[in-house]
């Protein structure tokens, strides 16, 4: 190890494998039925019994939960308004920690005092305020500090990685994904595509699923790899899909890519600190994330990426900016570029503080709390609404009390999936959706048939997610009446 280095993240002990499994999740809910003397699995009283029983219930009082009247289109003749809301939304916008306004204030009462003596005074000088965030962003994603950094925005970021990283060739040009990537990731690619002198029908490849499948299997993806990576330049795929909640084989993929001669790269939006990530140790290339949904650092805020530390010292061509430049020579203003090393070389502009600042209060919560035990217990949220959806909901279950039906699209197996799963309902949900707002839900719509849904691991229990099949329920027998 070269002076001056961290030390490498803690070697992950079995890659990305959650030993939790469906049965282990419905002996857990049978031994809490006997400890509680409550017979029926679906009974709501099981679900408070299990919320009281949680180790980790207290890290919901960290955050700012919103009260069902707060939301937008509540009818306050069918919910208490007083009444906590049932916000399964975190895969889109995460909850604001309560710690981060003391932290927000701190800057605004040094910006009010201070101005631009901000920027190099105070514990968190402005200027170096990104760097104060290296240590806990990088053991969310399981890197050394030189291979993380906290820039601009995801896409921003996207675009700053495929720059550098995508030199296509005659030979080798294409960039593989899946297909349906989210929209900002495929403009991202088609743009460096063409940038490239390239064109989109012939480099950019988008996988689908087998017909009649949600998901792509891992095999399948290895396998057109193994066939066709002397094509590749870059191999380019979501940690977790935001569609369909499938958490896709990181190490796998990156090995079957770097056998090819591929470069490896991943849009981590829905995997940052939902799953535990090893990205130094599963020699990912590259890799960028936003910070707002699991990282709970607010609409928009500063997102991060991740280059490996092979290429500490690479010198490729790259978008640049001020913050580029090493700190130690950047205020010489001679123009002459001393590019800093690692990840660091890949920031463009200075750090905007307030965005920094959310990232830093995000962070004292997982100071708290390792995202391994944040792990374990979305497992078994996840396991618990999934048992039920499919005991009250499933096409042939002898319990289902309604016309609608509802299928999971998200894998069943634990390591492939986070805190999300996406609900497909046997009927279009333009009807169903509203209902639920009606009565304090915040869930992810996705028409003409799909409800993405988030038990989020810091601040969600078993409580909300019984809370939100009774609700589910209720609405089915509303529709129904009303078809």
């Amino acid at each position: 190890m070269a002076e001056g280095q961290a030390p490498p993240p803690p070697q992950p002990e079995g890659d990305q494998e959650c030993m939790c499994t469906q049965d282990k999740v419905l002996q857990f809910l049978n031994k809490m039925a006997d400890e509680s003397g409550i017979k029926d699995l679906t009974d709501p009283a099981l679900a408070e019994f299990l919320t009281d029983s949680d180790a980790l219930k207290g890290i919901r009082d960290l955050f700012h939960y919103p009260k069902a009247g707060t939301l937008p289109d509540v009818d306050p003749t069918l919910v208490d308004p007083n009444a906590d809301s049932i916000y399964l939304c975190g895969n889109s916008l995460g909850l604001m920690p309560k710690v981060t306004e003391e932290v927000m204030k701190e800057h605004l009462d040094k910006w009010a005092k201070m101005g631009v003596f901000g920027h190099m005074t105070g514990e968190v000088p402005w200027a170096h305020s990104d760097e104060h965030c290296l240590e806990g962003v990088g053991r969310l994603v399981g890197a050394k500090k030189e291979e993380v950094s906290v820039a601009n925005s995801l896409t921003v970021n996207i675009h700053v990685l495929l720059t550098a990283f995508y030199k296509p060739t005659e030979t080798r040009h294409k960039i593989l994904l899946e297909s349906k990537a989210f929209p900002s990731d495929h403009y991202a690619i088609e743009s460096q595509i063409r940038l490239k002198g390239r064109t989109v029908e012939e480099s950019m490849v988008c996988m689908e699923p087998r017909e009649g499948e949600e998901t792509l299997r891992t095999e399948d993806i290895i396998d057109y790899i193994e066939n066709n990576g002397d094509e590749i330049a870059i191999v380019f795929f979501s940690g977790i899909q935001y569609y369909t909640g499938q958490l896709f084989d990181i190490k796998a993929i990156t090995e079957a890519g770097h056998r090819k001669g591929c470069l490896v790269g991943w849009d981590l939006a829905h995997a940052f600190a939902n799953v535990p990530l090893h990205l130094h140790w599963w020699d990912v290339d590259f890799a960028a994330w936003c910070s707002y949904k699991y990282g709970c650092t607010g609409a928009g805020s500063i997102a991060g990426l991740f280059v490996h530390e092979r290429f500490l010292h690479d010198k490729r061509d790259r978008m640049l900016g001020w913050w580029s430049h090493k700190m130690s020579s950047r205020f010489t203003m001679d123009n002459v570029l001393d590019l800093d090393e690692g990840a660091a070389g890949y920031r463009i502009s200075n750090p905007p503080i307030h965005c920094v600042a959310a990232m830093l209060g995000s962070l004292k919560i997982f100071d708290q709390v390792s995202l391994e035990n944040l792990r374990s217990r979305s497992c078994y949220l996840t396991g618990y609404l999934e048992y039920l959806v499919k005991t009250l909901f499933g096409e042939n279950s002898e319990q289902r009390t309604t016309k609608l039906s509802i299928s999971i699209i998200t894998p069943e197996n634990f390591h492939q999936r986070g805190c999300q799963l996406s609900l497909k309902f046997s009927s279009p949900i333009d009807v169903i959706y509203p209902e639920l707002v009606k009565r304090g839900v915040a869930v992810d719509k996705r028409y003409p048939n799909v409800i993405r849904v988030a038990p989020v691991h810091l601040y969600n229990n078993y409580v909300d997610v019984r809370r939100f099949i009774s609700v589910l329920q209720e609405v089915a027998h509303i529709v129904e009446d009303h078809a």
